[in-house]
Order: structure tokens, then C-alpha cells, then sequence
């Protein structure tokens, strides 16, 4: 790879790792040959991510690793013990060559039904084929551990590793252990408890090992209440007991989808260009085996509908896929032979659903954040073309003015015009305004005034008119400027910028007479709108404060004869206050002005 390359890859790789989310997920490493090198866990993706590329690494393998990387994917996943999961799949399926190999499901340990005449549970990380059923594997030991612990509780079964076949029990070759005395087990290796009876338990503990907990529950209400009705209450007191146990852990777990395979998962969604990205993920025996995240660029405007059946199509094809279910966000006009689509409402369906959004969205923010970094103007362009169309001007808003007015009770009256660029703060542009035509508290005669002089100047100085005024106010305020627009002869479309009772951004108003156009909160738009907002006001309050401030301090100084500016800067500039001033000796005035000019001001001052 020669120098250029290197650079081009090595800016290319800052820009993913500087968008990575901060949450739990799967990364994967790919040389330039596009083959998976490497896949990683992660609590934090960004800053895991980040350890690979911010230090230099000691010579060995971890450094090979790194210098071949020519491209980053990732997954986001909902938990630590998915990302756990999820990177057993992987590096089963990919075997990257800088990954230590998981050979088989030895990695993480299973529930065991042995296959025996008395089945036996435990735990195993060996899997015999050998006619026992397994459960798992569980990446997280307490999530199995619970669940074994509720089977314990529940259902009394043998621990022991005695042949218990019919011939061995009728020869009474047994004798029961502790286990039996302290009501674990219920003596079959005596005949105590019968076959039927032990495998209608096992087949209950299976279900509960499937997730099917809400079936048992729901089985045992019934017998409880049967019994109840029956007057048998030691028996129904019983059920109720394992009824209240399975209700317990119901509502601690998440039910793990051990049940689902083979099913597909497609996600869509699109940005305000002409680009629509689709997730795809595969689900084989409760857990993700494929995951990719494409996009593709419009040029006849497709519908999403349109797009995610082309997704579809082409992923089950690259992937080989056979799935018999696709869950989809939406209806499709789509028949594929012997497939159902299904469009989840709740259930474990409805979270991969949700799950395959939540990687189609970040990887359409990320895909966004880069495009803005390479091109930092994409944004600005990106919203302005978001309040063109939301205003429906005839040209984007290149240049944005907005105004406010600060008083108190009408004193010392000012006005703001704060001005945005390609929707950035231009600040040498801001200007600040003395109110010089109204009397009292009236905004919107201060605010006709104001316009009238901003756009008059610009008008005579055949300065930038902008492309739209935007006021902090309602409708009144946005009255105000319509009529100087007229009486200017100028065409300038007009916003207001109204705020809720806790002085929050609330909502945009446009047209006349004015209509509320509607803004996603938090959106960047809305916060663009804010800033404008908070700027004015900020700028304006700011300007009134300097204004009255400096008034007081002349109200107390000015009007003592024979101190000037001079003094009156070296005073203020020593004491910072004039309440300071006249608290001071005659003695630290004097040691700061002279002792003529510190008289004078003690006695213009007066007593403290």
C-alpha cells in the first residue's frame, strides 16, 4: 500500500471509529480484500474501537492486526450477554484468521436432558449426540443458573448417577439417599414415584427450557383452581406454590428466544436525499447468525416498499437463504414460495424486529455523520433545505435575521438583530439598536422601528437583504415586521419563533394569517430554530444590562462636578462597583485619585 493509500484508508477508518454509538455490539475488522480478519465484543463499541487505533502497539500480532485493517462493521445489540452471543456465531462462521477458533458450542455451557429411563438435568459444556436434548448455550451463567434453580424448586428429580431401568428398580438393588429425606427426590429408584409421573415433569421442564413458561403457568392456575373447587386445598396449596414460583420468574427474565430458527428480519430506512438503507438479519436456533447493512441510491424515487422488496431479494440470495418466515416492519405486495411474512405486533418476533431497526437507523446516523465531516457544509445545506421545504420558499434560506426586543417596564428600551449564514452565526453581522421613537413598553412599535431601520440602511447601502426574518415572538410581532415589509416594498418571507410558559422553544409560525407548522423536538432542525432564538435573546438581554448598568453608574458619578471620564474609569476600575466607591475611606480614594479629587467624591456622595 503505498503512502497515499495508506493516508486515504487511515482518514477512512478515523471517520467510523469517530461515529461508533456508545453501547454494547459486535465489531468486525476487514482487510482490503474485503475477508472478515477479525471480530470483537464490546459494552462500549466507540471506545473499544478506539484502543485499537489511539496508541502504538507493542510488536506482535495485535500490530499486524491493526495494519491491515481497511475497513470496520459493526453490529448494535441490546446487552452484553448479545454481543457475547453474537460473537460465538461469528467466529464459528467466519473463522478470522486473527480470532481464536470456537470449534463447537464447548464455549459456552447447555441445560442437559440426558437420555435415560429417569432423565437427569444438569449443566454440560460437552454435547453427546446421543439422543439427550440440549439447552442453550447460555453466554450468561446467573440467566442458567436461575432457571435451573427454579426446575429444583418446582420438580423433584434425581441427582444420582444410578442405571434406574424397570429390572433394577423391581430388584430393589436401591436405597434412597439424602436427596429423598430432605424432599428433593421422590424415591423412583425405589418405585416411590412413577415413570408416567417423572416424564410428565420433564416434559414440563422442557417447555419451561424452551421459554414456554406463560403455557406451565397458565396450566397450573387451572389445576389449582380444579383442586380448589374440589375442596382439595393441601394439593391446590401445592400447585399454587409452583404457580407463584414460575410467576416469579417470569417476572425477572426475558423468555430467550430458543425456539425461533430460520427466520429472516429486513429493516428500512431512508434519509431526506436519495439514499435508503436496509438491515438484514438471519436467526437460526434463537440466535443471529447473519447481519449486514446495505444501502441503496434512488433514481426513480422508489417507494420503501419498492426498495425493501428489492433488499429482500437480493440478500437471500447472496446469503442463500431458505427461511420459511421474513419479518417485515410492513405489509409487502411480495409472494415468495413457501415463505410467510410476518409483521410483528408483540413478542419475541416484535424485538428481533426492533432490534434489526435499531442497526438500520445507527447505521444511517453514521453513515450521515461521515458524510457531514467530509463535507462540513452537507449539513448546513442539509438543514435549510429542511426549513425550505417546511416553508415552502422559493430558495433556500441562505441568510436568516431574527430580532427581539428587552425591556423592563419600559426602561432603557433596546432591540437584537442576530444574522445566520448558511445556517452558522455571523456575528460581525449582529447588531445591536437604542429604541429612539417609542415611549413605554411597547414591542411591537419597537419592533416596526427596528426593521424599518435595519432594512432601510441595507437598503441604502445596497448591502445582502436575507432571505428570511424571523422574529422571537407570536403573531403580533410577526404583524410588526409584515407591515415595514410593505411599506419597505420588499418581499421577505416571515417566521415567528414562539416559546412555552417555562421560556422553551415551542413552535414556528409562517404565513399569513399565521399557521403553526409542526416541529419534532430534538430534531436538528428544532434545535437549529432554538439556537437562533436563544442567540437573540441572549444578545439582546445582554446589550439591555450593559445599558442600565452603565446608566446607574452615571446616575451616581455623573453628576458630581469636577470628575471626569478618566476618574471615573480609574474608580470604577479599582472598586468595580459605586456602592464600593462610597463605602471607601477617604484615605483609599485618596490613595487612588489625589486627595482634592477623592474629597470631592466623598462629599458628592454623600454619607454611606
Amino acid at each position: 500500500m503505498d503512502a497515499t493509500q495508506e493516508l486515504k484508508t487511515s482518514e477512512y477508518l478515523k471517520g467510523i471509529v469517530t461515529n461508533l454509538p456508545e453501547g454494547p455490539g459486535i465489531y468486525q475488522y476487514l482487510n482490503a480484500e474485503g475477508v472478515i480478519i477479525y471480530v470483537g465484543k464490546a459494552k462500549n463499541l466507540k471506545r473499544r474501537v478506539y484502543s485499537y487505533f489511539s496508541k502504538e502497539h507493542e510488536p506482535g500480532k495485535t500490530r499486524v492486526l491493526v495494519s491491515k485493517i481497511a475497513d470496520i462493521r459493526y453490529i448494535v445489540v441490546n446487552s452484553e450477554e448479545d454481543a457475547l452471543l453474537l460473537e460465538n456465531n461469528l467466529i464459528k462462521k467466519y473463522k478470522p484468521r486473527y480470532n481464536v477458533l470456537l470449534k463447537d458450542d464447548k464455549t459456552y455451557p447447555s441445560i442437559c436432558v440426558q437420555n435415560e429411563y429417569f432423565p437427569r438435568i444438569f449443566k454440560t459444556r460437552r454435547i453427546i449426540r446421543n439422543g439427550s436434548s440440549y439447552f442453550g448455550p447460555y453466554s450468561h451463567a446467573p440467566s442458567m443458573n436461575a432457571v435451573l434453580d427454579l426446575i429444583k424448586h418446582l420438580y423433584p428429580l434425581r441427582t444420582c448417577h444410578l442405571n434406574l431401568s424397570p429390572e433394577n428398580i423391581r430388584s430393589g438393588k436401591f436405597n434412597v439417599c439424602l436427596e429423598y429425606h430432605i424432599k428433593n427426590c421422590a424415591g423412583p429408584c425405589i418405585g416411590l414415584q412413577s415413570h408416567e409421573e417423572y416424564l410428565k415433569n420433564i416434559g414440563e421442564i422442557k417447555e419451561i427450557l424452551k421459554g414456554n413458561t406463560q403455557d406451565i403457568s397458565r396450566e397450573l392456575l387451572q389445576q389449582m383452581q380444579q383442586l380448589a373447587s374440589e375442596m382439595r386445598f393441601e394439593e391446590a396449596q401445592k400447585i399454587k406454590e409452583k404457580y407463584a414460583l414460575i410467576e416469579a420468574y417470569r417476572s425477572k427474565s426475558e423468555v430467550v428466544s430458543s425456539i425461533l430458527h430460520n427466520i429472516d428480519v429486513f429493516s428500512i430506512e431512508e434519509d431526506e436525499g436519495n439514499s435508503a438503507f436496509i438491515n438484514y438479519l438471519h436467526i437460526a436456533n434463537g440466535a443471529i447468525n447473519q447481519a449486514f447493512t446495505f444501502e441503496y441510491k434512488k433514481k426513480l424515487n422508489e417507494s420503501k416498499e419498492e426498495l425493501l422488496t428489492l433488499g429482500i431479494i437480493e440478500m437471500r440470495e447472496r446469503y442463500k437463504s431458505l427461511s420459511r418466515e421474513i419479518i417485515v416492519p410492513f405489509e409487502l405486495e411480495i409472494e415468495l414460495n413457501n415463505v410467510v411474512f410476518t409483521v410483528p405486533q408483540r413478542g419475541d418476533k416484535k424485538k428481533l424486529l426492533e432490534l434489526s431497526q435499531l442497526n438500520v437507523k445507527q447505521y444511517k446516523a453514521d453513515r450521515l455523520k461521515q458524510a457531514e465531516k467530509l463535507n462540513p457544509e452537507q449539513r448546513s445545506i442539509r438543514l435549510m433545505k429542511e426549513i425550505q421545504n417546511e416553508l415552502r420558499l422559493s430558495k433556500l434560506p441562505m441568510q436568516i435575521e431574527c430580532f427581539d426586543n428587552s425591556n423592563i417596564q419600559g426602561s432603557d428600551a433596546v432591540a437584537a438583530c442576530v444574522v445566520f449564514k448558511k445556517a452558522k452565526p455571523s456575528k460581525q453581522d449582529y447588531r445591536k439598536y437604542n429604541i429612539k421613537t417609542v415611549v413605554g413598553p411597547d414591542d411591537y412599535a419597537s419592533m416596526r422601528e427596528v426593521v424599518k431601520r435595519r432594512y432601510q440602511r441595507v437598503i441604502e447601502e445596497n448591502d445582502t437583504l436575507p432571505d428570511l426574518i424571523i422574529t422571537d415572538g407570536g403573531k403580533g410581532q410577526m404583524e410588526a415586521v409584515r407591515q415595514v415589509m410593505e411599506e419597505l416594498q420588499l418581499s421577505i418571507p416571515i417566521a415567528g419563533l414562539a416559546k412555552d410558559k417555562k421560556h422553551r422553544t415551542s413552535e414556528l409560525l409562517f404565513g399569513f394569517p399565521p399557521q403553526t407548522i409542526g416541529l419534532k423536538v430534538g430534531s436538528p432542525l428544532f434545535k437549529l430554530l432554538e439556537q437562533i432564538q436563544d442567540e437573540v435573546h441572549r444578545f439582546a438581554i445582554t446589550f439591555h444590562r450593559d445599558k442600565r448598568s452603565k446608566r446607574q453608574v452615571a446616575s451616581a458619578l455623573d453628576e458630581i462636578k469636577g470628575i471626569g471620564e478618566k476618574t471615573k474609569t480609574t474608580l470604577l476600575k479599582e472598586f468595580k462597583s459605586v456602592k464600593r466607591i462610597k463605602e471607601a475611606t477617604l484615605e483609599e480614594l485618596t490613595a487612588v485619585i489625589g486627595t482634592a479629587k477623592a474629597q470631592i467624591v466623598k462629599d458628592g456622595l454623600g454619607p454611606t
